[in-house]
């Protein structure tokens, strides 16, 4: 086994047939106050026998933006398509996933902020008045012909919630955020999916592991898998806390959940800049990772577990957890206080 890359962890988890997918809100772990509203919505429309009004899910990935749209179609006892923004190169592409959708069926896009300008228009008059307008033929003899749509509900989710255009954003009738998720609900999860997976592992190593997950299922899961290969290897597939750490330490991930990178990026901070501020191009020079990736994926994680902060001049390290890194990254005997 390799050391872990969190781009990876990041990446749609590898189908198993053993994989738990959650059918209902109930099976669905957290997301409480966002999971009460979609409820209701979802019952609603189902009332009325009436399609979901358009919904704009917004948040990092791995937080279970497609599971939860799968719920809202098994709820509401519809279709679901699921397609990807980046995925959609021609209006055609979009017209006829459009024209095949049933009557209060749901169209997911997943990050949608990706979809090409001209694309992204078909779904104006789509959104609004189910109806696209399709040219048919080339040159003089081209025609234009309005097509009708089944009513629908198009779900589009997005990584970034500020590069979808004022025009698509204001078709949703509903934008939601999806957060990151407590320590307790990614316990919760992992013990989930620790029951699918056939490992046995105790509360306390779940919590090990959702610290350990920056916030995301998806994260929690994947570092699960491996733990469980590890566990079936070392100890008849039963993860307790010493294996569980053990395990961790194996895929390169430390007892504050930070991964190589993470450890990389502080250090250079408080080695070469004794806790900054630095800015963010030269920390990306320094560890040799773009700085798009580490605004993306390892600060986010590091602003929340109070490692960094971001002022005017810089990134650094907050002075109540400097001591505290510097005894990790250079030991008790220090020269740096």
């Amino acid at each position: 086994m390799e050391s872990i890359d969190i781009l990876t962890l990041q990446e749609v988890p590898e189908e198993l047939k053993m994989d738990f997918c959650p059918q209902t809100f109930d099976d669905y772990l957290g997301q409480k106050e966002l999971k009460n509203k979609l409820a209701i919505y979802t019952q609603a429309a189902k009332m009325r026998n009436e399609p979901l009004d358009h919904l704009l899910l917004f948040g990092p990935p791995g937080l279970g933006k497609t599971t939860l749209s799968q719920i809202m179609a098994q709820i509401m006892n519809v279709g679901i398509k699921i397609c990807s923004g980046p995925m959609m190169e021609r209006t055609g592409d979009l017209v006829a996933i459009l024209s095949g959708l049933e009557p209060r069926d749901i169209l997911f896009i997943d990050e949608i902020h990706r979809m090409p300008t001209a694309v992204e228009e078909i779904l104006y008059s789509a959104m609004e008045h189910f109806r696209v307008d399709v040219i048919i033929g080339q040159g003089a003899g081209a025609q234009s012909v309005n097509l009708p749509l089944n009513p629908f509900t198009l779900i589009g989710a997005t990584t970034k919630s500020g590069m979808i255009s004022a025009p698509l954003r204001s078709r949703f009738g509903i934008t939601e955020r999806i957060d990151f998720y407590k320590e307790e609900d990614l316990q919760k999860i992992i013990l989930q999916s620790a029951q699918f997976l056939k490992i046995t592992i105790s509360d306390s190593s779940a919590l090990i592991i959702a610290k350990c997950s920056r916030g995301t299922p998806r994260i929690a899961k994947k570092i699960l898998r491996r733990i469980r290969d590890f566990a079936q290897v070392n100890n008849n597939n039963i993860a307790d806390e010493q294996l569980v750490q053990d395990g961790l330490q194996f895929l390169g991930l430390d007892n504050d959940g930070l991964s190589k990178t993470d450890n990389a990026l502080l250090k250079k901070i408080i080695i070469n800049f004794n806790g900054g501020p630095v800015g963010l191009e030269t920390l990306s020079s320094l560890i040799g990772e773009d700085k798009d990736t580490i605004e993306a994926v390892y600060e986010p994680f590091l602003l929340r577990k109070g490692f960094l902060e971001k002022t005017a001049r810089g990134r650094q390290i907050p002075h109540k957890k400097l001591p505290y890194l510097k005894r990790k990254f250079l030991g008790q005997n220090s020269l740096l206080t």
